[in-house]
């Protein structure tokens, strides 16, 4: 049976694909994806993610995107990871996957034994990526979308080469992490055990979140000084987060905060790649929706530098880009 004809078999209109990617590695957001593909799609070549070449998981990536009826990629963060555990961070990924369809669907097909609640029916299908075409296409949109955000991590953290193993547990992982200790997009919970092993404390830079809140805290400091109103921090919604949603007397400014505890080759906005835009302006179109306003939208990046030898410093990009580069109209 091929895997079209399972899902054909199910004999239901509109059938949705769930799998994650990224539970296991040291590092990084978990990502997770949900498809639905139209009865009669072409996807040759198909199968689980992890059976595939990276450039044919690139390839068949454009051709889900282009052929599905309707598709959403979403993520839980470190933070969330360390919060919530891993396993509860990724159901809380793929319920943001499937509230963002644009199509409720009749059947939810989820990869594995654990029912993560989503709001419609659902089944669980053991190694169902490589027997269902819709949680294999899943399976391939969670896979590219975390392994495209690793390489934006690279460059922020670029002396953990995350290019190479994308924060999976390997022998080159554990020799940067021995060099260079923690950095704040590791999950802490996830090395614990390393360190018993060692019998060595963790080198820790600080946490994710103080890092992170660090940096929004002198970017809303900044737009204050210079005549904002901060409206909203930490906006989220099914297809992401916004640091910092600010208002001027005519601007509605969507405000992305990088920030880096060191200076490295490369500045953080280029770490903002198409896939980051697209995920920033449907959380932008989230908030409008919510909070309707005459303002025209502005999509601006704070870069905050933490030096630890000298104050921080902010290098502030505004329109940084524009959402019809992304084929997005806010208004």
């Amino acid at each position: 049976m091929t895997l079209l004809e399972f899902d054909r078999n199910l004999y239901c209109s509109s059938l949705c694909g769930v799998d994650e990617a990224g539970r296991g590695p040291l590092a990084g957001d978990v990502y997770a994806a949900a498809v639905i593909l139209p009865p009669n799609c072409q996807l040759e070549g198909l199968n689980d993610s992890k059976k595939l070449s990276e450039k044919k998981r690139e390839a068949l990536y454009d051709e889900i995107v282009k052929q599905a009826v309707s598709y959403c990629v979403a993520t839980a963060s470190v933070a969330e990871i360390e919060e919530y555990n891993i396993l509860n961070a990724t159901y809380l990924a793929m319920n943001r996957a499937v509230a963002g369809l644009k199509q409720a669907p009749e059947l939810v097909l989820v990869d594995g034994n654990r029912d993560p609640g989503l709001p419609y029916p659902t089944r669980c299908v053991v190694k169902g990526d490589s027997l269902s075409a819709s949680i294999a296409a899943a399976s391939i949109l969670a896979k590219v979308s975390r392994d495209r955000y690793m390489k934006q991590v690279a460059a922020d953290y670029p002396q953990y080469q995350f290019e190479k193993h994308k924060g999976y547990g390997t022998k080159l992982h554990y020799e940067l992490l021995d060099r260079y200790g923690e950095s704040p997009v590791h999950r802490h919970s996830f090395l614990k055990k390393y360190y018993a092993q060692k019998q060595t404390p963790a080198k820790q830079p600080p946490a994710a979140t103080e890092h992170g809140r660090t940096g929004e805290e002198l970017a809303c400091t900044y737009l204050k000084d210079h005549g904002c109103t901060i409206l909203a921090r930490n906006f989220r919604c099914a297809y992401g987060e916004m640091d910092i949603i600010a208002q001027t007397d005519s601007k509605l400014l969507f405000v992305e905060v990088k920030t880096r505890s060191q200076d490295v080759m490369g500045t953080p906005a280029e770490a903002i790649g198409k896939d980051k835009k697209e995920r920033l302006v449907k959380t932008a179109l989230c908030y409008l929706k919510e909070h309707p306003t005459t303002c025209a939208p502005r999509f601006d990046v704070a870069e905050i530098y933490l030096h630890p030898d000298r104050v921080p410093s902010i290098r502030y990009l505004k329109d940084a880009f524009l959402a019809e580069e992304l084929d997005h109209e806010l208004f």
